[in-house]
C-alpha cells in the first residue's frame, strides 16, 4: 500500500514538474498556443492543396491548354515550397507563411479549373 502512495506521489510530482518547465520555457521564448494553431491551420491548409493537386479524373487535366497547365505547374510549385515551410517552421510567422504559399496554390488550382471549365469546390 506504500508503494502505491509513492508511486502515485511521484506521478504527481513529475507531472507538476513538466508543467513547470513548460511554462518557463514558454515565458523564456515567448512562445503561446497561437504557435499551435498556426501550425495546424498550415497543415490543413498545405494538404487541401495536396488534395487539390490529385484529381480523379485525369482525362479533363489531360486536354489542358497552356493557362491550365501554367496554373498547375505553379500550383504543384506551391505545394512543394509550401511543405518544406511547414516542415521547417517553428513560429507562428513562419507557418503563416507555409499558409500563405498553400492558399496562393489554391488560387492557381481554381485558375487551372476555370481554364477547363471546371466546377471550382468552394
Amino acid at each position: 500500500m506504500g508503494y502505491i502512495v509513492l508511486a502515485l506521489l511521484l506521478i504527481a510530482g513529475a507531472a507538476f514538474a513538466v508543467v513547470l518547465l513548460r511554462r518557463a520555457h514558454g515565458a523564456r521564448d515567448g512562445s503561446d498556443l497561437s504557435d499551435l494553431d498556426a501550425e495546424v491551420e498550415a497543415s490543413g491548409w498545405v494538404l487541401r492543396l495536396g488534395a487539390s493537386l490529385s484529381v480523379p479524373e485525369a482525362r479533363i487535366w489531360a486536354g489542358a491548354d497552356e493557362t491550365a497547365t501554367r496554373a498547375l505547374t505553379a500550383a504543384a510549385e506551391c505545394h512543394r515550397a509550401a511543405g518544406t515551410q511547414l516542415s521547417a517552421a517553428h513560429t507562428a510567422d513562419e507557418y503563416a507563411r507555409a499558409t500563405g504559399l498553400a492558399r496562393e496554390g489554391l488560387a492557381h488550382i481554381a485558375t487551372a479549373r476555370a481554364a477547363l471549365g471546371v466546377a471550382v469546390a468552394a
